[in-house]
């Protein structure tokens, strides 16, 4: 993976996390969640709008971020299939948000540290905000799995139906500026930590789908950039 599809890929990531997690807006279960969900999903936005410019620069065809963003489809989109997943109910988003953190952690804090001055300034920023994310799902997925009968049910029920999409986050490319296989062994044991102290049980590998990272999607993400895109692309050029 070269290092323009390494940062449009991640940068894909967070923008689809991002769009997801604000359609939880003015749904949440309280409040506070309500603020807490919207403010994860402007981090991700955050980090998308960082990594889409700066993957506009290294693509050289002098497409910016909004253009990367609600000019392409979604053959063209290199997320994984994880982010793009419909809600669910708030356990399941809480698993994939979850999941989501527990690489996104590692992978900024790699970045950090790489050659990439620009990836490695994205990644310092970003890191930071992940970790919030981490404890803020990880909270969740331990109080609804350690709590009553039906919310044990349910979050186990979530962390069955997400668990087969994180493989793909791992798959092996020594070209890529952070080798993905490389991040495993933390969010395996982050995960493990959790599940355990949240009385669920991590599911078997079995099924595991992918394709996200070659631009083969699941029909979720035509909606979403259906929706995502459609001012855009009513009125090109337009600005504020």
């Amino acid at each position: 993976m070269s290092r323009f599809d390494f940062t449009l890929a991640i940068g894909d990531d967070a923008l689809i996390a991002a769009q997801r997690l604000g359609e939880w807006t003015s749904r949440a279960p309280e409040m506070e969640e309500d603020i807490a969900l919207a403010n994860i999903a402007l981090d991700q936005l955050g980090a998308a709008r960082l990594l889409l410019t700066y993957a506009g620069e290294l693509e050289g065809a002098g497409r910016d971020e909004d253009d990367l963003a609600y000019l392409r489809d979604d053959r063209e989109f290199r997320n994984c299939l994880l982010v793009e997943l419909p809600n669910g109910d708030f356990g399941v988003t809480m698993a994939k948000l979850f999941f989501l953190a527990a690489y996104q952690v590692p992978l900024y804090t790699a970045l950090a540290g790489c050659a990439d001055e620009r990836l490695a300034a994205v990644g310092a920023k970003a890191r930071k905000e992940s970790a919030y994310h981490l404890d803020h799902a990880a909270l969740w997925v331990k109080r609804l799995g350690d709590g009553t009968e039906e919310s044990h049910r349910r979050m186990q029920d979530a962390v069955d139906e997400v668990w087969p999409y994180v493989h793909e986050l791992f798959n092996p490319d020594p070209a890529a500026p952070v080798d993905p296989s490389t991040l495993r062994a933390d969010f395996d044991a982050t995960v493990s930590a959790v599940l355990d102290e949240a009385t669920l049980t991590r599911p078997e590998t079995g099924w595991t789908p992918g394709g996200g990272r070659d631009g083969l999607h699941t029909e979720h993400l035509s909606y979403l950039l259906a929706e995502m895109q459609v001012l855009h692309r009513a009125h090109p050029g337009a600005s504020w």
